[in-house]
């Protein structure tokens, strides 16, 4: 048993296509009516479910889903390899070396405080705007931080996926989760905020607790890392160029480099926050999104190169060599969208959620709530796009939830609270997938790490959610 090992993402990512495919034979295959909605996107409209022909998918659609999967997530997949090319750039300048040489020697014997830091920097992105994706940037980053300091590379993964993950699980005016659920149940984005924020204190103080216990006891004694085996291997993979211990000197080009590091990395948040949305209007909002970011890591290698006088070829093969790097990463995000492909295809994905109507139907309030957030949790599953599945499913269950005394926010807290926990673990998840191939975290080990996390969040949902219910 020692010996069994979990097969790697891109196995698990296969099989669970296949298993789909395998699904679309033996679930009924089905839709609801649709309409267009004020905003131009299709909504389904509730007890308008009826069966259509079967829809089987066979072993050649099961092939090609992993590549129309590719096709649909070709934006976030060149996204990455951007990044790791702008990346690839400032590494070949030393300047990455240099300034984490520097970070780390100055906070010798204070690492531990860059763990809640930057947690609730990552928790406040993603409770406010959804930050989640645009975490895939910074994994690269951070990894090398965190073996320099002592710690293993699932601590550096905790740091930011679980960092984020809680603030999105949490969103309080997320215009992509919160937002368009609210919008389909014709609520407001603030209805319902203070149960969230409450939540948002709670689960990150939580997350935070989780993180720093197992990141110091492995900082102590490395053998009881979860990643243990791979200690030398890590620190080879994620070292600094210099071994000598020593305070690396930061020139000027190096300063020239990091300051457009910098600049680029904090361009990427400011523009992706939705400022109109939240009712900001002092600061224009950019709304760009992964074609425009994929322009900015690209010119952002480009000024690195020109500003620090690289030639032409080390440019080129700075970027090429990077981009190269997370190309793995990039094939695991586009696989992942495949598994939603072939459930479209298969006609099922109404079905399902059809189930879960019918199975809400005449609930007691309190039992309604915790069946929806119960539900919303294979369904999360099945469909790990929080803004997809509040377009299909919200239309649904705001609805079922105000004839049970279920106001349509506390409907909305249950889908993005399931949502949000299952993204944490799910293998359909690109970001998680895509961040364990990066930080060469086997996804076994990544379990056994978190889920203890994932049950107590659980339970202090269903807990929160009752209170929603008592404050009615």
């Amino acid at each position: 048993m020692r010996n069994l090992r979990m097969p790697s993402a891109y196995t698990i990512l296969l099989s669970i296509i296949l298993i789909i495919m395998i699904m679309t034979w033996i679930i009924p295959a089905g839709q609801y009516e649709y309409i267009i909605n004020d905003s131009g996107v299709e909504q389904p409209i509730a007890g308008t479910y009826h069966q259509v022909a079967q829809a089987r998918q066979n072993l050649g659609d099961a092939i090609l889903a992993a590549f129309h999967g590719f096709y649909e997530a070709v934006e976030i997949a060149i996204f990455i390899l951007m990044v790791g090319g702008f990346l690839g750039v400032v590494m070949k300048t030393g300047a990455i070396d240099a300034g984490i040489g520097n970070i780390v020697l100055k906070l010798k014997g204070k690492e531990k405080y860059m763990i809640p830091i930057l947690m609730l920097l990552f928790g406040l992105g993603g409770t406010t705007f959804g930050m989640w994706e645009e975490t895939m940037a910074f994994y690269p980053l951070l990894l090398p931080v965190f073996i320099a300091a002592g710690y293993d590379t699932v601590t550096a993964v905790a740091v930011i996926l679980l960092g984020a993950g809680t603030g999105t699980l949490c969103s309080t005016v997320n215009p992509f989760a919160t937002g368009i659920a609210s919008g389909f149940a014709g609520i407001s984005l603030g209805d319902g905020i203070l149960l969230r924020i409450l939540m948002w204190l709670v689960f990150e103080a939580l997350a935070i607790t989780f993180v720093l216990r197992y990141a110091e006891k492995v900082r102590k004694q490395p053998e009881l890392s979860i990643v243990a085996d791979q200690y030398k291997e890590n620190r080879e993979r994620f070292a600094l160029q210099s071994n000598d211990g020593k305070k690396m000197e930061l020139t000027r080009e190096h300063k020239i480099a990091l300051t457009v590091f910098v600049l680029t990395f904090l361009l990427m948040i400011y523009s992706v926050i939705p400022f109109s949305d939240l009712g900001i209007t002092f600061l224009p909002t950019l709304g760009w999104y992964f074609v425009e970011l994929s322009g900015l890591f690209l010119v952002g290698g480009l000024i690195v190169g020109i500003a620090v006088r690289m030639s032409e070829d080390d440019i080129i093969s700075g970027f090429v060599g990077g981009a190269a790097d997370l190309l793995g990463v990039a094939f695991i995000i586009a696989i992942s969208r495949g598994i939603t492909v072939i459930m479209n295809n298969g006609m099922i994905t109404d079905t399902i959620l059809n189930w879960g109507e019918m199975a809400l139907q005449n609930s007691h309030s309190l039992l309604f709530i915790i069946l929806t957030y119960i539900i919303y949790l294979p369904l999360s599953f099945l469909i790990p796009s929080s803004s997809g599945l509040a377009t299909l499913s919200i239309p649904i269950m705001a609805p079922l939830g105000e004839f049970t005394g279920i106001s349509s926010a506390l409907i909305v807290t249950a889908f993005q609270s399931a949502s949000g926990l299952v993204n944490l673990i799910t293998p359909t998840s690109a970001v998680v997938m895509g961040a364990l191939a990066v930080a060469h975290v086997p996804y076994e080990r990544w379990l056994k790490y978190v889920l203890l996390y994932v049950g107590l969040i659980f339970v202090l949902t269903i807990a929160f959610l009752a209170l929603g219910v008592l404050m009615g």
